[in-house]
């Protein structure tokens, strides 16, 4: 759906041609075998290929005289392993209720009664592993790939003259009068209804229509005999100041927008795909790629593709991503080839930009065959990431967004699942799994900006913005101050967000209309000072802007970075007097090891502030941080394994137990208990010991603060 409504909205109209049958009948219905390879049938019984290219027609076969033929659809190509350039062979529907397997040479394969009545309607699946129908007398029915009745999907009480698979094959949409109805395959289906456009040739009656196989033509088969075809024109694209329109098949218009400056940009063959973004035009045609720059529209880089099929363009700051029916493909703005990445049971016929993200070091693909796991990849490789674990979540995956600014080692991917929940995590794959953390609920759709790691989301009624999503890494306390929310009634049903440019969010509203919408500036200077380490300057901002929102964000980031100074004037700025407190106990500890234990503490990365302190040989302080947090198993663990402090555990273990009157359970306890006496005195005495040991081998010079004594 949200293909279709970006897809209508981007043009105004088709440009229509006639090319007269070589026969006199009806011609009843159209079939794209490849770009510029066309099929068609008529009352006369005749199948005919079209080529586009030659303009030339021949006739493949004459079907029996009892076949009436309504309805033809290919079926799908490039499936299992061997790779098909062209499909082999078609489904044909006639007015006999019955539907017919038919070679690409013409041959009758097999004949299936399915209707009571016409069969008006047949469409192959996008796996080809099912096939739907629809007649006269108002059925939906599945079958199997060779022609077996699996199930009658719905029963309407009028004919339903036309039928689609979803892009998932898990629904399908068909007509109900002046409806058109989406079922799913299980039960609870959605009414919509909904007309975008209409054109009305002089052509008689249509009585089928089809898009050719890259979406940039439609063919429609005419009572009168003739076979129309239209393509499509005033596809628009905009960014910042440029504004792109393609007005013919082969020719754009580029305008400044600022000084209304006007470019044409011609090409050889007819466009296929575009996208302008990072200061790039990329052009796809049936032939050959033109990568255009901004600052010069008059020589771009032309090289030919390996296929003219491109069905996906992704853009990232560096390079930019192809996707055709041979495979994924990086190439750098000059051209060069970069990498081309792999995965098994890869489809390309079905990647769209909810289901693939591109940035500057890192592409990620969510898995058709499992949709809880997404592939990342090297970008300048095309090789797995990391280890090459996959990123798998508990719940299906519907769409994916890698941010685009920052270094490689804190790259996040943000995605949302079936539940549509807004999830976020690191793309690091090495050794242990990577936490998958939950950042917002009821998200139908996200972008990251293209100039800083800012989030935006459309959340239930909400238009949300996530001014610093890591905060969930350093403090999920502080999250809710870091964003920024506003109605989103406006945007009525089902809007998309197309693109988030700067300050500004463009949405698609389902009807195909664009809104802009600007945020806060500030927010993205704050995040260039910082990425800067320019600290006193973030500070200086925020004391100017005077926003909670941006005092908050301070504090997290100045955390993440380990400026502790900052965090305590950020914190202090949002009234967290309690944290305040403790960043000032974590700036007078004896050690830098201690300090950062601490601050990983204070992110809730207690097993790291572990690691931390016992790489640094301070086996007390991983003791004693495991004592404070009342995890007392690991406690007595550490204290065994490293053979002292034993007696500490049990002396505060005891304590708590006192504390709230029970009893010790605890098997473990009970043993090292057995024949031990407490001597807090001498206990004391040790930690004194351990704290002076952790002094005299630190060079600081701060005066030392009891770091962990519980009274």
């Amino acid at each position: 759906m949200d293909f279709f409504h970006s897809f209508i909205g981007s043009f105004a109209k088709l440009f229509l041609k006639y090319l007269r049958s070589c026969v006199a009948e009806l011609v009843s219905c159209v079939g794209w075998n490849t770009a510029e390879e066309l099929y068609s049938c008529s009352d006369d019984h005749q199948i005919v290929k079209w080529n586009l290219l030659t303009s030339e027609t021949s006739q493949i076969v004459k079907l029996p005289d009892d076949i009436y033929p309504i309805d033809l659809h290919w079926f799908p190509k490039s499936l299992g392993i061997k790779k098909q350039t062209q499909a082999e062979s078609f489904v044909l529907t006639s007015s006999d209720g019955k539907f017919h397997l038919i070679s690409k040479l013409g041959r009758v394969e097999k004949s299936v009664e399915a209707h009571c009545g016409a069969v008006l309607a047949g469409r192959w699946n996008y796996e080809g592993t099912a096939l739907v129908t629809v007649g006269e007398d108002g059925q939906i029915k599945i079958w199997s790939k060779t022609g077996m009745l699996r199930s009658t999907l719905a029963q309407q009480g009028t004919p339903v003259y036309s039928v689609a698979w979803g892009p998932d094959s898990e629904k399908v949409l068909y007509t109900a009068g002046k409806q058109l109805i989406i079922k799913p395959l299980q039960p609870n289906a959605k009414v919509l209804q909904w007309s975008y456009a209409l054109e009305k040739p002089n052509t008689g009656s249509i009585f089928n229509i089809t898009w050719s196989i890259d979406g940039t033509q439609i063919a429609g088969a005419c009572g009168n005999g003739h076979v129309v075809f239209a393509h499509v024109v005033e596809q628009r694209w905009e960014w910042k100041d440029f504004q792109v329109t393609l007005t013919k098949r082969r020719t754009m218009q580029v305008r400044n927008v600022l000084n209304d400056a006007v470019d044409l940009l011609e090409f050889r063959d007819r466009v296929i795909k575009a996208s302008l973004n990072y200061a790039h035009l990329v052009v796809s045609t049936s032939l050959q790629c033109y990568v255009f720059s901004t600052k010069n529209w008059n020589t771009p880089l032309i090289f030919d593709l390996k296929e003219g099929t491109v069905s996906l363009i992704l853009q990232a700051e560096r390079h930019f991503l192809l996707v055709d029916g041979g495979g994924i493909y990086l190439y750098s703005y000059d051209g060069r080839f970069l990498s081309s990445p792999k995965f098994p049971g890869m489809r390309t016929d079905i990647l769209n930009a909810q289901t693939v993200s591109l940035s500057n070091d890192t592409i990620a693909i969510k898995d058709k065959a499992d949709e809880k796991i997404i592939f990342l990849f090297e970008a300048s490789t095309g090789k797995p990431l990391g280890d090459g674990k996959l990123l798998s979540h508990k719940n299906e995956i519907l769409e994916i967004a890698l941010d685009q600014k920052g270094l490689t080692n804190d790259r996040k991917i943000a995605f949302i699942d079936k539940n549509r929940d807004l999830c976020i995590t690191s793309v690091k794959r090495f050794g242990k799994e990577e936490q998958i953390i939950k950042l917002g609920t009821m998200v139908h759709t996200l972008a990251w900006s293209d100039t800083c790691n800012i989030l935006c989301g459309l959340q239930d009624t909400r238009f949300t913005v996530w001014y610093y999503p890591n905060t969930v890494y350093v403090d999920r306390d502080i999250l809710p101050k870091t964003l920024y929310e506003r109605d989103a009634s406006e945007f009525s049903k089902n809007p998309h967000i197309v693109s988030f440019v700067g300050n500004q969010v463009t949405i698609r509203r389902a009807d195909g209309s664009l809104i802009h919408i600007s945020i806060s500036p500030y927010p993205a200077i704050l995040h260039e000072y910082v990425s800067s380490s320019k600290w006193e300057d973030a500070v200086r901002l925020c004391r100017f802007v005077k926003e909670q929102t941006m005092w908050a964000c301070l504090a997290a980031m100045a955390v993440a970075n380990r400026d502790m100074t900052t965090a305590e004037i950020a914190y202090a700025a949002i009234g967290e007097i309690d944290k305040v407190q403790y960043i000032n106990s974590i700036k007078n500890l004896p050690s830098k090891e201690s300090k950062m234990a601490h601050i990983l503490m204070f992110s809730g990365n207690i097993q790291e502030a572990e690691m931390v302190l016992l790489q640094a040989g301070l086996v007390y302080q991983a003791i004693q941080i495991n004592i404070n947090l009342y995890n007392w198993e690991r406690a007595l663990e550490l204290a065994v394994k490293y053979k002292t402090h034993v007696d500490t555990v049990l002396a505060y273990r005891q304590k708590f137990l006192e504390t709230f009157g029970k009893q010790e359970t605890n098997k473990r306890y009970l043993q090292y208990a057995e024949g031990l006496e407490i001597d807090w005195e001498k206990i004391k005495a040790k930690i004194e010991m351990e704290i002076t040991k952790e002094r005299e081998r630190s060079s600081s010079s701060q005066p030392s603060k009891n770091i962990g004594l519980m009274h």
